[in-house]
């Protein structure tokens, strides 16, 4: 049973929206695309994951993604969790193509494509720190103890895997995507006495649920991007125009002639992926380049964003989305 879905990557949003505010010539656009690429690669390494585990009982493994847990002062993040009444199970889910081998010496996984070699941190030791990690956070919630597993899994499906000269009990947590049912089946059968209770796993179910705390915000404008470059405006949903103009209640793009209610919803949502991550009727004005303060004030309550303060004093916020 999927407890908590996975969703889009923070960055993937803010870097979409970079890509659509910037001018086509600008100098950082194929690193941004670069980027992209990138995690748009482990974005769909990780759903392919996700095709594979739902093929697990229903009824006996509860399966969190993206996990992102606080302890102490700093947070982990888990790529997907499986809870059962017996094992917790913590999957680290890569997304390589090429050769890879795991150099146990110097803790470093290396892969080899097109001639070239390029290291990588080592996925054993990243597992092991998650499992101390949520071992340590289970402790501080009063869990039940209950052992802790991992699997690393390779979802690119061509990747071949070279493990290192001499085997050892942590390379046998290493598999391909497509094997990947049979490995979680093969390590819960080690664990066949449930110490979890329906009662505990409700409660477990409730507390990841209520600790999990979202990425929401970074840093407006990465990689050295001035606001000045940002382009203001509404976009056009069909020719990607800025900026589009407002007549009689909706949108019309100066462009393609199309018109739109409610374009400004995207456009708002760059202004807090981008620009700032507080909003006021003002700032609003400024981005959708509108003149009414009476017409933002209509958009910004019609949108239902989450706010602070009253009157012309209030404040507003991005709506906090379940990630």
């Amino acid at each position: 049973m999927i407890v908590k879905e996975r969703t889009i990557p923070l960055k993937l949003e803010v870097y979409d929206a970079l890509m659509r505010r910037i001018t086509l010539k600008h100098p950082k656009r194929n690193i941004i695309q670069e980027e992209i690429s990138k995690i748009k690669a482990g974005f769909k390494g990780e759903k392919a994951i996700d095709y594979y585990l739902q093929f697990l009982p229903q009824d006996n493994y509860y399966i969190f993604h993206d996990l992102r847990l606080k302890l102490y002062d700093y947070y982990f993040q888990i790529d997907t969790l499986i809870v059962t009444p017996s094992l917790l199970l913590i999957l680290e889910i890569k997304n390589i193509a090429g050769t890879l081998h795991f150099e146990p010496m110097y803790h470093q996984l290396i892969r080899k494509i097109n001639e070239k070699e390029e290291g990588f941190p080592d996925p054993l030791s990243q597992v092991r720190r998650h499992e101390k990690q949520l071992r340590e956070w289970l402790i501080s919630h009063k869990i039940p103890s209950i052992p802790i597993e991992s699997l690393i899994i390779i979802s690119f499906p061509s990747t071949i895997i070279h493990p290192p000269k001499y085997m050892t009990k942590l390379h046998q947590k290493i598999c391909h995507a497509q094997h990947s049912i049979e490995k979680i089946e093969e390590i819960s059968l080690l664990y066949r006495k449930s110490i979890l209770s329906k009662k505990d796993i409700n409660k477990m179910k409730r507390l990841l649920l209520k600790h999990h705390t979202p990425l929401i915000n970074i840093p407006p404008c990465p990689f050295g991007i001035q606001k000045s470059d940002i382009h203001h405006g509404v976009q056009c949903p069909y020719c990607q125009h800025i900026p589009m103009y407002r007549k009689h209640g909706g949108w019309v793009c100066q462009h393609c002639q199309s018109s739109t209610k409610d374009a400004h919803h995207k456009a708002v949502d760059d202004y807090f992926l981008l620009i700032d991550h507080e909003l006021t009727n003002q700032k609003l004005c400024k981005f959708l380049l509108i003149q009414s303060s009476d017409t933002a004030t209509r958009l910004l309550i019609s949108m239902g964003l989450p706010y602070n303060g009253s009157n012309k004093g209030r404040i507003y916020y991005r709506k906090a989305v379940f990630r």
